[in-house]
């Protein structure tokens, strides 16, 4: 397990069962890229708990940071900031009527420390009633050093005027209940939306 550039032997974080490596398999096989590891990030939470980008990269295009270690003959690469809520973690493939698909099991508190449980309770709570309204919604995906980063989604993603809705709301509300807040960053892909910016 690589940790800031050093190798260490630990217990693997991720834990991932026979049908899930078999399925990592087959995608595997049918790629032609010959050198490839198994990408996590955790990019959100919510009512279901915590949602998941699992890809499958060539090992070269592994961040400087990612946590990296070795799974049965798989090289997973771990995202930094996932890496405090991935411990005992199991990766599953389950079937489906409709298609199977990966499925974690985590054992893990959404927020680990109290100050971003704050703030995802004030985003329950307050945030996310206010603009439900306008078919939007608003996720937390990190809280470091005081700057908070959310992303928008529902009617709130390509809004045009979402700057309005992040400044005169959603970053009012997040600063006078939590007032620790330096800063809130948006970190949507509004282009992505179905109201894009013009």
């Amino acid at each position: 397990m690589r940790r800031g550039g050093l190798t260490q032997e630990a217990p693997p974080l991720l834990n991932i069962t026979a049908i899930a490596r078999k399925m990592l398999d087959e995608f595997a096989s049918s790629s032609d890229e010959q050198s490839l590891a198994l990408k996590i990030e955790i990019v959100g939470r919510g009512k279901n708990g915590f949602q998941y980008d699992l890809q499958l990269v060539p090992k070269a295009e592994a961040e400087n940071d990612d946590e990296v270690t070795e799974i049965d003959g798989w090289t997973v690469l771990i995202a930094k900031t996932s890496v405090p809520y991935m411990d005992g973690v199991t990766l599953d493939y389950k079937e489906k009527l409709m298609g199977g698909g990966f499925h974690f099991d985590n054992p893990n508190p959404l927020w680990a420390d109290e100050m971003s449980k704050n703030v995802q309770a004030t985003i329950d709570e307050h945030v996310n009633p206010t603009i439900a309204s306008h078919g939007g919604s608003v996720s937390l995906l990190s809280v470091k050093d005081g700057d908070v980063t959310i992303v928008f989604g529902g009617g709130c993603q390509g809004c045009a005027a979402v700057d309005i809705t992040l400044k005169n709301g959603v970053e009012k509300i997040l600063k006078e209940k939590v007032p620790e807040i330096k800063s809130i960053i948006d970190a949507t892909n509004h282009e992505a939306g179905s109201n894009p910016f013009y």
